[in-house]
């Protein structure tokens, strides 16, 4: 069985779940450093990493809180930038397993790069073994970073000192960069970002988050007056 898996999955494909891996780690690691700059308790930022595993919104959640949000806020912004898993699901429902408990498991690794890793490579056996195997090392590297993030992080007397308050806007500007290639996307981008900056006087903090999310009205609008 180990055999026809790792003829199904090839070593190139390892080799590149391997790298995404590592690149993974390396968020993780800012994710792990950031949590604890903003006071998350470090049980708490790896129950995060173990039982949510979802970069942006784990990101979102600390940024909100660290901005001084409810925990109510943070959790509701985190849900809802997760709903883009809805067709990620359908997506791939048919590389997550035939049983539920397998099933179960594969959504638990349903995050972006997963997705788009096994989507890259067909349907069939090879694209199963690609997202079991990419889906196990991103998990690892992402708790793993988490880990080591926390602990250096805690590590720093004073982490404002070093401009931690910039930090949280540019990692989830990182995030965000790549999916702006789309015009669709500029335009919700923009128009989400002129909401907040609007909303920001007017609300509580962490709640114009939420409110951006008017941004969506713009999405497809000029396909749809075409």
């Amino acid at each position: 069985m180990c055999s026809a898996r790792r003829t199904a999955l090839g070593r190139g494909d390892l080799r590149d779940a391997l790298a995404l891996g590592a690149a993974i780690t390396v968020v993780g690691m800012s994710f792990g450093a950031l949590a604890a700059a903003a006071g998350v308790p470090p049980l708490l930022a790896v129950a995060m990493s173990v039982l949510v595993f979802a970069g942006g919104s784990q990101f979102l959640a600390v940024a909100v809180v660290a901005a001084g949000g409810a925990p109510v806020a943070a959790v509701a912004a985190g849900q809802l930038l997760n709903l883009r898993h809805l067709p990620f699901g359908l997506a791939i429902g048919d590389l997550a397993g035939r049983t539920l408990p397998a099933r179960l498991l594969g959504a638990h690794i349903l995050i972006d790069e997963n997705v788009a890793f096994a989507r890259a490579r067909g349907t069939g056996p090879r694209a199963r073994a690609a997202y079991r195997a990419c889906g196990a090392l991103l998990f690892v590297g992402w708790n793993a970073g988490t880990v080591v993030g926390l602990l250096a992080g805690s590590a720093v007397p004073d982490p404002a000192s070093f401009g931690v308050d910039a930090a949280f806007p540019a990692a989830l500007l990182a995030l965000l960069l790549p999916s702006l290639r789309a015009p669709d996307a500029r335009r919700v981008g923009l128009g989400a970002a002129v909401v907040a900056l609007a909303a920001t006087p007017f609300l509580p903090p962490g709640l114009p988050v939420l409110v951006a999310l008017l941004g969506l009205l713009l999405a497809g609008r000029t396909e749809a007056e075409r």
